[in-house]
Parts: C-alpha cells; sequence; structure tokens
C-alpha cells in the first residue's frame, strides 16, 4: 500500500508550541522536520547554514529545490515548519500538492501574542532548565494585538479555503492537543507512519503556565479590548472566525467629527491624525483606532452622515520615505531582520550602523537604488521576504478596503492643505487647523537623487498605480 504522503508541512507561528510538535515529530522513527526551512532569514534554524546540503542562497534561487530534496529523503517522511511570513513562493506548491501532508498548529491568539511580548521581554525563547526561567510582564497594546488577530485571522482563512477550494483536508492540532499523548500518535496514524510514541518529549519546558490575565502589566486593559470580540471565535481559529481584513484595526476615527481615515500604509499618516486631532482639539491618542469590524459598524451607525477617505503618496516619494523610515536608519520602527537580510543576501549597500557625516550622496542613490531592484524582486513574487503594506501597490491597497466599503474621498498628498480644511467645512467644523507639513529621516531628500532613470524604474515598479491613480513624473507632482 502506498504511503498516503510524500512530505509535510506545519502551519504554524510563533508561540503556538511548534517546537514542542517539531521535537515529538522528530522523536518518531522514520520522521524528520527541519525547523523553519524557508525562514527568510535564516535557513532552518537560526545557527545553521544549510538543510540538506543546501545553503540559504541556493534556497533564494530555487526554492522549489529544497521541496525536492526534502521530498526525496530514503525511507523518512520529512517536512518543515512555515509561518505567514515566510517565503511565500512555496505556497502554492505545498497548497496544490495533495501528496503534502498539511498540519495546521493554533493557539489562542491572546496566549500566543501575551507569550511573545514575555520572551521579547526576556530574551528566553526556549526553555530546557527550569531553573533558568526568566520572568517578566507583558504590557498589553490594544491595537497591536488587533493587528495580530486580524493576521492570523486572515492567513487561517485562506488556509482554509484553500483547502476547501482543492477537495483537501488538515490535521488540526491545538496549543493544548500537543499535551496529549493520544493525539501525536493519531497524528502519526494520519500521516501513514507505523511509528508511535510511548511518552511525550520533555526537553522543552512551558515558560509561562500561569493564567493569562496573571501575565499582563495591565489587565484592565486586555478586558476592555476583548469584550467585543467573540471569544469562540477567537480560541478557535481554523474553522469559525469571520473573513475579517486585517486592515479594519488600521482605521482611525475623528474624536467628535463624523470622519473616518483609512491610512494607505507608506503614506503621510502622522501628519493627517495630528491634523484629525487638532481638528476636534484633542490629544492624538484620544482619536479612534484599533476596531475590530463590529465597533467599526457601530461607529457608523452613531455617525451617520459621515465621510471616509484615503491620501495617496506619489510612489516615488512614497518609496523614498520608507526606505528612510524602515531600512535605511535603525531605531525603534526600522525593520531590523529585513534590513539585516538585504545587507547580507541581497547586498544592498546600507551603512551598518545607519547613516553617519561620511555618508554620501552617492552612498544615498546606490543604497535607494538597490532597494528599488529589491522591491521589484519582492513584488514579482522572487523573494522569501514578505511583501510589506509600507511598499506594496497602492492599488492593491484601496482594493482591499472594498469589503467593507471604498472610501468617499481618494486625496493626493500633495492635495491635503486644501482638501482637507474643505472636508472639515462641508462637515459643519467651526475651527479648521492647518496641515501640518511632515518630513520623515532622511539624510537626504528624494530630491537630490531623483532623475528620469530612477523615474522610469519606480513607474515601472508601479505601472498600475501610475495607471489607476493618473500619477505623473514626481518633478511634475503639484503642478
Amino acid at each position: 500500500m502506498q504511503d498516503p504522503f510524500d512530505y509535510f508541512i506545519v502551519f504554524a507561528e510563533m508561540r503556538t508550541g511548534s517546537n514542542f510538535l517539531e521535537a515529538n515529530l522528530n522523536a518518531l522513527e522514520g520522521v524528520v522536520c527541519h525547523g523553519e526551512a524557508f525562514n527568510p532569514h535564516f535557513i532552518g534554524y537560526p545557527n545553521r547554514t544549510e538543510v540538506l546540503g543546501m545553503t540559504q542562497e541556493m534556497r533564494e534561487a530555487d526554492p522549489a529545490g529544497l521541496i525536492d530534496r526534502i521530498r526525496a529523503q530514503p525511507d523518512t517522511l520529512a517536512g518543515f515548519r512555515y509561518f505567514h511570513n515566510h517565503d511565500p513562493r512555496i505556497l502554492d506548491l505545498a497548497l496544490e500538492d495533495p501528496r503534502c501532508a498539511k498540519i495546521i498548529l493554533t493557539r489562542n491568539p491572546l496566549d500566543s501574542y501575551v507569550s511573545h511580548k514575555i520572551a521579547r521581554e526576556t530574551g528566553q525563547w526556549k526553555l530546557t532548565n527550569i531553573t533558568r526561567r526568566r520572568e517578566a510582564l507583558a504590557e498589553f497594546d490594544a491595537i497591536e494585538f488587533a493587528r495580530h488577530v486580524g493576521t492570523l485571522q486572515a492567513f487561517q482563512v485562506m488556509l482554509l479555503n484553500r483547502l476547501q477550494h482543492s477537495g483537501q483536508t488538515a490535521f488540526y492540532v491545538d496549543y493544548e492537543d500537543l499535551q496529549s499523548l493520544e493525539v501525536m500518535n493519531g497524528l502519526a496514524k494520519w500521516l501513514g507512519v507505523p511509528a508511535r510514541l510511548e511518552a511525550l518529549d520533555d526537553s522543552l519546558k512551558r515558560q509561562n503556565p500561569a493564567p493569562t490575565l496573571s501575565k499582563v502589566s495591565n489587565p484592565e486593559d486586555v478586558t476592555l479590548a476583548t469584550a467585543e470580540m467573540d471569544l469562540f471565535n477567537l480560541s478557535r481559529t481554523p474553522n469559525f472566525e469571520p473573513r475579517r481584513g486585517p486592515v479594519v484595526p488600521g482605521y482611525i476615527a475623528a474624536a467628535k467629527s463624523p470622519l473616518l481615515y483609512l491610512p494607505v500604509r507608506g503614506g503621510p499618516e502622522a501628519e493627517v491624525t495630528e491634523w484629525m486631532a487638532a481638528l476636534d482639539s484633542v490629544a492624538q491618542d484620544e482619536l479612534i483606532s484599533g476596531m475590530n469590524q463590529k465597533q467599526l459598524r457601530q461607529w457608523k451607525n452613531r455617525n451617520k452622515g459621515f465621510r471616509s477617505f484615503t491620501v495617496l503618496r506619489h510612489p516615488v516619494e512614497r518609496l523614498h520615505r520608507v526606505f528612510c523610515h524602515r531600512i535605511l536608519n535603525r531605531h525603534a520602527e526600522s525593520y531590523g531582520a529585513i534590513r539585516e537580510t538585504l545587507r547580507r543576501r541581497f547586498k544592498v549597500p546600507l551603512p551598518q550602523d545607519g547613516p553617519d557625516e561620511s555618508y554620501t550622496r552617492d552612498d544615498h542613490r546606490a543604497a535607494f537604488e538597490a532597494f528599488v531592484s529589491f522591491v521589484k524582486a519582492n513584488l514579482a513574487g522572487q523573494t522569501s521576504i514578505r511583501v510589506d503594506a509600507e511598499w506594496a501597490s497602492q492599488s492593491q491597497a484601496i482594493s482591499g478596503f472594498a469589503e467593507l466599503g471604498a472610501p468617499d474621498l481618494i486625496l493626493r498628498e500633495e492635495e491635503l492643505t486644501s482638501e482637507l480644511p474643505a472636508l472639515a467645512r462641508r462637515l459643519g467644523c467651526e475651527t479648521i487647523p492647518t496641515v501640518p507639513s511632515g518630513s520623515g529621516p532622511e539624510p537626504y531628500g528624494v530630491e537630490a537623487i531623483y532623475d528620469a532613470d530612477l523615474e522610469d524604474r519606480i513607474s515601472k515598479l508601479y505601472q498600475r498605480d501610475y495607471l489607476t491613480f493618473g500619477f505623473c513624473p514626481w518633478i511634475q507632482k503639484g503642478k
């Protein structure tokens, strides 16, 4: 009788127990799990340089080749763990292959969120000796948690739908199931593996066994943030969660005025939110954000006649701002892991500690050009790094709004000084503030490196945005 599967993939996320599941899979004779084989920042494990003789550079060039090597291991059912931000190029390969066993590991998102916050605070990601356990309290951030839930929901719903469409099924494992020897042996049976476990692996210890609310410094904020959530759906993400888009927590409503801002990431978010706060004479933290779909509907019902808007930024300026803010400079809001991967793997000439006095305009042009080349490959699905919302096409972002209602107005950044006050007057606002001007941490403005060649490269990169929104060359912006 033919074995049911050639290889397996464990769909999981950080702090869901995937290390423990992998340890028990590896304890089965004839089963090997190769860690995070398609993590964009390393291959397999942080301290490894290859998997099955394939280096990270080889995997970047030929991700399907690593799948072939995993599948071809003799007398072994091999696989790997896959998180939502791993190499997207192998998703279709795995999901469309019925000979690939799909194991889907889930955990209550609140528990995984708190566990991740504690691990970041303590620097302890695994625990093998209970006497070395480090303790810390997590600080709960409602907006951050809402985004965390939205990201998990979107990925789990995508997996569920893709498997439904192809007539496949997965083996679902919840975090609590990992402590069941019967479930682990049931998984072995489903995989078609004759081996069985006599006991569960005991090398890894649960790091934070206390109740969730006792592990956060502000439990009252947890209660308030989750009050509007459906807890049954929250704990059973794979099967019952509503089709909610992850952008809703990023919507921003004015504190008093009937005004709703749908930000396109990478745009002038700081300037717009500062103006919205000034419009109602409140602090920026009094603006309404972090809403889920139910709360958004309630806000709309309370604010009849509301207006919603979004703001576009010229693609040249947007990409340059994102590059300077997220990649070039090193600070709390930069993409540290991606930055290092761009330096090491994509040879983007970034100064190791960020730009200093020796950083010249030519250095800046070379680094930005290399980043543009990376984004081109990234948007074409040719890299293992995620397509980040801050450099994804703006037309794609606005298409995503349509699920819950497209914005009434699509404004241009260079028009904000006239259009936002006009919008406020239409809503009957009496005191209308001026729109602040913003500038990011840029060692050189885009005007210092801009030329026709750069315009040509970026206009081809964002051809759909130029066509959809009628962007002219950046040098003509506002004319």
